[in-house]
């Protein structure tokens, strides 16, 4: 038995110095030490013991988002019956007449369905038909909501469906098709549930969102995502800076509210990126900051107040900046004032770099746009500009933005000047004198030349380089060499075609 005991302890000892050894070898062998400092802790989140749910903020809000129906004559229908589609699979036109979905299909199940010449119904009134259909929210007890530009364009007369099923006539006060809001107003003897519009600043990228809405005319439909980008722009006008959501959007979700966890609007849903026309989980909404501006202005005067100086302008790339000398490539360069406009006015010149407005440094053309907007008409600003290789502050009037957006054109009499032709051969290209002798004109380019991948085209026409008018080829060599001397590694031109101007930053040879 002792000699059993023994026999046990004796193994477990060799186990344990094996193993000891087989451990000390493996380390040995790999060069990891026996104790590992560690330099920092790993990223570490304390993960929610339940998973999110959304709804007591749909159970709150929910009244408060309403169906838009958006109605026009039928001689304008007819001229837009592309706006039907079909949707769901064959047999659905079949539906009785009480089914809850019959007034869908009706309306949005193809150009032909449900129109007068159908045997199923020959007697189908003509008259106020329908143009669109989305979605809006009220923002005051009294009936005020909001929605898109683009679902009441067109139409005559409007409707709003509540939560409960209610139809209620509104009436239209005011429409801003550049950042496409509109503002409706329901008259009723009773109080409206509304929601107010929350600070989307503090909203940051994977904060979850709720999208109330009615999407293709269903009427009260939620969907849940997080922010995925902030400040998209999407072309779709002067001021873009929309929040990117997640959260499935489609058609009818258009004018419908984006909520934050608290039930403040921090978005209005606005476009959808997609290929197919459907869900893709890219959706854009208009800034709930930027968007009450504009609904206070529309409430109270039906229209937008905007400050407007009258400038083209264009993006400042690295090249650009480091022919002008700027420290980093942001602001928004000047490329023509429009004549008689504020910024012409106040000595604003093309090829300016506008960097600040009242000492708040402005990041690229958008942001000029938008925070010049943002002021009232009539108020004095200080542009912090930069001009001939220094910063200068130019104080300008704000006017009132234009009804009608107008391009800059080329107004001035053209001053005959002697011009010559030439070869550039650092930038592959050929010029030769303007038809109106202001600038040379691009006569050929070699399309493995720098002008060429840079963007210049035949028939452009070099108006200036740098900070000097050029007159031909000579001109524009000793601007280059100029710029050269001064220590920059590009060359700004000023181009000009079809009346308008752009500004390209061309590399030099320092050898």
């Amino acid at each position: 038995m002792k000699s059993n005991q023994s026999f046990q302890t004796k193994l477990k000892s060799i186990l344990a110095t094996s193993t000891i050894a087989g451990v000390a070898g493996v380390m040995l062998v790999t060069g990891v030490p026996a104790t590992i400092s560690a330099m920092a802790d790993p990223v570490r989140i304390e993960a929610p013991t339940t998973a999110p749910s959304f709804a007591d903020v749909v159970e709150a809000v929910s009244p408060a988002v309403v169906s838009v129906r958006v109605q026009g004559e039928a001689e304008e229908v007819a001229q837009n019956e592309g706006f039907g589609f079909q949707f769901g699979p064959p047999g659905l036109e079949n539906l009785p007449e009480d089914h809850p979905m019959r007034r869908f299909f009706d309306e949005f199940g193809g150009p032909n369905f449900g129109q007068p010449g159908r045997p199923d119904r020959p007697n189908r009134p003509r008259g106020p038909m329908p143009v669109s259909q989305g979605s809006g929210f009220f923002i005051s007890d009294d009936g005020y909501l909001v929605t898109n530009n683009h679902v009441v364009e067109g139409g005559s007369s409007y409707s709003i469906i509540l939560d409960d099923g209610t139809e209620l006539s509104a009436e239209l006060i005011g429409t801003d098709s550049r950042t496409d809001l509109a503002v409706l107003k329901v008259d009723a003897d009773r109080e409206f549930t509304y929601v107010e519009f929350g600070d989307d600043q503090g909203a940051r990228v994977g904060d979850w969102v709720v999208a109330v809405g009615n999407p293709f005319g269903l009427g009260g439909s939620v969907t849940a995502g997080i922010i995925s980008a902030r400040g998209r722009e999407i072309g779709a006008g002067p001021y873009d800076d929309f929040l990117q959501i997640d959260a499935a959007v489609n058609r009818g979700n258009s004018g419908g509210p984006t909520f934050n966890l608290s039930g403040e609007v921090i978005g209005v849903n606005t476009a959808i990126f997609s290929p197919s026309g459907g869900n893709v989980g890219i959706a854009f909404a208009i800034p709930a900051t930027l968007a009450q501006d504009v609904v206070q202005d529309l409430i109270e005067s039906g229209s937008v107040s905007r400050g407007w100086i009258g400038v083209q302008i264009q993006p400042v790339s690295e090249d650009i900046a480091e022919s002008l000398g700027l420290a980093e490539a942001s602001g928004a360069l000047v490329t023509a004032p429009q004549p008689d406009a504020p910024a012409a006015a106040a000595g604003i010149e093309s090829g300016d770099v506008v960097t600040a407005v009242n000492g708040e440094a402005v990041e690229n053309p958008g942001d000029l746009a938008r925070r010049i907007a943002s002021i009232e008409p009539g108020t004095e600003v200080e542009l912090s500009v930069w001009r001939n290789g220094a910063s200068e502050t130019v104080a300008v009037t704000l006017g009132t933005f234009p009804a009608d957006e107008q391009q800059a054109s080329a107004t001035e009499e053209a001053v005959p000047a002697p011009s010559s032709g030439g070869e550039l051969t650092e930038f592959g290209m050929t010029v030769a004198p303007s038809d109106d002798g202001n600038g040379v004109v691009i006569a050929e380019l070699d399309p493995d030349g720098t002008a060429a991948e840079r963007g210049f085209q035949v028939g452009d026409v070099i108006v200036r380089v740098q900070d000097r008018d050029v007159a031909s080829a000579e001109d524009i060599t000793a601007a280059v060499a100029a710029a050269a001397e001064d220590g920059r590694g590009a060359a700004l031109f000023q181009l000009r075609s079809d009346e308008q101007n752009r500004f390209v930053a061309l590399p030099i040879d320092q050898g």
